[in-house]
């Protein structure tokens, strides 16, 4: 790769230039500050830039924006002695690849470089992503429990984005992690523009190494900024990156959601054994029909199921139609301690039934070739 460096510092031109020239790359490297930017692109015509000494100071993005959107086909790499949450957002939003520490670990260097390297050979093919999406009956069914802490699950083997799409109630991220979101779905809609697999991933909250939540926005009223081609963009960057794309919608049919449903794999109801719920999920499968959805896409899960009540599973199956449909524990006080600490049950309780039932059909949503259709069939067949 033909690589170009600009540092006011000689002893970190020197280090660079000598571990990317060690791994054959083309090194053009620059003294100087930021502002030679654009004379260096002119001069030596780089496929990757890297800019050493930006500081935390927003408005010097100014002039990387600038470059970025003259020459979009070059990449460009920060290197910040210090960082914060709000300026790798903004660096992202400016065109950066990426942003590292000054002066850069060489492992971290080449690492990053080589990221880049694939990525514009084109190397970097990849089945897409699995797009779940848990969906809920009723208030209070439980969805987005099932849906973090399955992801969360999933993680432990698998890269995993969730996206809260409950945009006006959202608080997926609060049931694992007490992390407050630098950006939401909302913001990454208002740079749609500028959407890739760094913006992306900058835009997250990392709960644990392989699981990320992109968290609904925290002022309603910026809910109505999230169109439905947005979440079609977003989709098409996070199913590119990651494994599985678990989607946990609120209770509305509308446009964005419907994108979701079609785009899904497969969709969760989630119902509790109760009249109003049975009542809810047969009008969805009504929905689900009249959209075309087969019959294998759409898998119920009934949730805080227990033996002895007065609607069993089989009453539910006549109820609708012979779906199918499995039962998820009733997790109790450790469900409650979970949600109110912002801890994965499965740091909290591992050993009990409801830990064990999430981690099964984690286990079984993970993607093997040619798999017979529906999870939910084959815990029953194994019961």
């Amino acid at each position: 790769m033909k690589i170009s460096i600009i540092s006011p510092n000689p002893g970190h031109l020197q280090d660079m230039r000598k571990v990317l020239e060690a791994r054959s790359h083309v090194v053009s490297p620059f003294e100087g500050g930021k502002s030679r930017m654009q004379w260096v692109v002119e001069r030596s015509a780089p496929e990757l830039l890297l800019v050493d000494g930006m500081c935390c100071d927003p408005q010097e993005l100014a002039m990387v924006e600038q470059l970025t959107m003259r020459h979009p086909a070059i990449a460009v790499v920060l290197l910040c002695a210090m960082q914060t949450p709000e300026f790798l957002i903004l660096a992202m939003r400016s065109g950066v690849r990426e942003v590292l520490p000054s002066p850069p670990e060489p492992a971290a260097l080449e690492a990053a470089v080589e990221r880049i390297a694939l990525k514009m050979a084109g190397t970097q093919a990849r089945e897409p992503g699995q797009v779940v999406a848990f969906m809920p009956c009723k208030g209070g069914s439980g969805a987005t429990f099932l849906a973090t802490n399955i992801g969360h699950q999933l993680s432990m083997r698998r890269s995993v984005l969730l996206i809260d799409l409950n945009l006006q109630f959202g608080d997926a991220l609060s049931y694992v992690s007490d992390l407050r979101p630098a950006s939401t779905v909302a913001d990454v809609a208002r740079d749609i523009g500028r959407l890739d697999a760094s913006l992306l991933a900058a835009s997250t909250v990392k709960v644990a190494p392989g699981f990320s939540i992109l968290a609904a926005p925290e002022d309603l009223s910026r809910a109505l900024e999230v169109k439905a081609e947005h979440v079609d963009a977003i989709l098409q960057v996070a199913a590119a990156q990651y494994d599985f794309v678990l989607f946990d919608l609120g209770l509305r049919i509308d446009p964005l959601t419907i994108r979701v449903l079609d785009r899904a794999d497969r969709i969760f109801p989630v119902l509790q054994p109760s009249l109003p719920h049975i009542r809810n999920v047969t009008r969805l499968m009504q929905v689900f029909k009249s959209l075309g959805y087969p019959s294998g896409k759409v898998e119920l899960l009934v949730n805080r199921s227990a033996g002895g009540g007065e609607i069993g599973l089989s009453d539910m199956r006549r109820s609708l139609g012979g779906a199918t449909l499995v039962s998820v524990p009733d997790g109790g006080k450790d469900v409650d301690a979970s949600i109110n600490r912002g801890v994965p049950l499965a740091e909290m309780s591992r050993g009990s039934a409801l830990c064990k039932r999430l981690e099964e059909i984690s286990h079984t949503l993970s993607p093997r070739p040619k798999e017979a259709p529906g999870f939910i069939g084959r815990l029953f067949r194994r019961a």
